[in-house]
C-alpha cells in the first residue's frame, strides 16, 4: 500500500520515481494524462461475457475516458488478456458489489460526483450519438448486459436516452461495438466543443504517479525510501 504524507509535493515524488522509468515511458503519461476526461464515464451493468468487458476497457483506454464503473449483481466482472491488451492497468476501476442493490449503489456514487445518467437504450425520449447534447453536464453512459440489455432499474433512474439509428433487420450491435460507436461519437463532440474536458492539475498529477507506481519495479519500496531519507533531511517536517 502505497502512503505519501502530506508534507511531499506531489511533483517532487513522480519526479523521483520517473528516474526508474524510461525517459519516453514518462514522456507518454505526462501526454495522455493531458488527454484524459472524466466528464464523460462508463457504467458496465452485469456484464458476463470476458472478451466484451475486456473490448470496452480497450475502447475506454483508446478514447481517453478514464473512469469505468462495473455493476456486479448476478455476474462478476472478469477479463479477457488477449482482449483488453493491459489497458485496465491504465483506468480507474469502480466497482459497485456492495449492497443488494448495486445498480442503486452505483447511480447513488455517480449522482453525488455530478453526473447524470445516460441509458442506451430505445426509448420514447432518445436521442442519438450526434445530437445528445453535452452541455447538459458530466455523463455516465450505460451499457447493459449482452442479452437483456439495460434493466428495468437502471431505466428507472435514467436522466437521458442514447440509440444507435439502425438500419438492418437485426436488432442491436453487440454492445462492445454499440459501446465504441457511442463513446467513439461523444468523444470527439466533446474534444470539438468549448467544454472543459481536461482533468485538473492534480488529478493528472495524481494518475501520474499511479501509473508511475504500476509501471516502476518495487515502487512501493523506492517509495518508503524516498520518504525515510526526506525525513532524515528535515525530521521537522513530519511533525506539523
Amino acid at each position: 500500500m502505497h502512503v505519501t504524507p502530506f508534507f511531499f509535493i506531489m511533483n517532487d515524488l513522480i519526479q523521483y520515481l520517473s528516474q526508474f522509468a524510461t525517459e519516453r515511458r514518462f514522456q507518454l503519461m505526462t501526454e495522455i494524462a493531458a488527454q484524459r476526461t472524466r466528464y464523460l464515464t462508463v457504467v458496465l451493468e452485469d456484464i458476463y461475457q470476458p472478451h466484451n468487458a475486456s473490448a470496452v476497457l480497450r475502447t475506454c483506454d483508446c478514447l481517453g475516458i478514464q473512469d469505468v464503473h462495473i455493476i456486479e449483481k448476478k455476474n462478476r466482472y472478469t477479463l479477457n488478456p488477449d482482449v483488453e491488451l493491459g489497458s485496465a492497468q491504465w483506468l480507474t476501476l469502480y466497482k459497485h458489489n456492495q449492497t443488494d442493490s448495486p445498480a442503486k449503489e452505483a447511480i447513488s456514487a455517480l449522482r453525488s460526483r455530478g453526473y447524470r445518467i445516460v441509458a442506451t437504450t430505445p426509448h420514447v425520449r432518445d436521442v442519438s450519438p450526434d445530437d445528445f447534447d453535452l452541455l447538459n453536464g458530466p455523463a455516465a453512459i450505460v451499457f447493459g448486459t449482452e442479452m437483456r440489455g439495460i434493466t428495468t432499474e437502471i431505466l428507472d433512474l435514467a436522466d437521458d436516452f442514447i440509440r444507435i439509428p439502425m438500419a438492418g433487420f437485426t436488432e442491436s450491435y453487440n454492445i462492445s461495438v454499440s459501446a465504441a460507436i457511442i463513446l467513439y461519437t461523444l468523444s470527439q463532440k466533446l474534444r470539438k466543443s468549448a467544454i472543459d474536458w481536461k482533468l485538473a492539475s492534480e488529478e493528472s498529477d495524481l494518475l501520474i504517479l499511479e501509473w508511475l507506481r504500476k509501471s516502476v519495479k518495487h515502487s512501493d519500496q523506492l517509495e518508503k525510501r524516498y520518504i525515510f531519507d526526506n525525513q532524515k533531511k528535515d525530521p521537522c517536517q513530519s511533525n506539523p
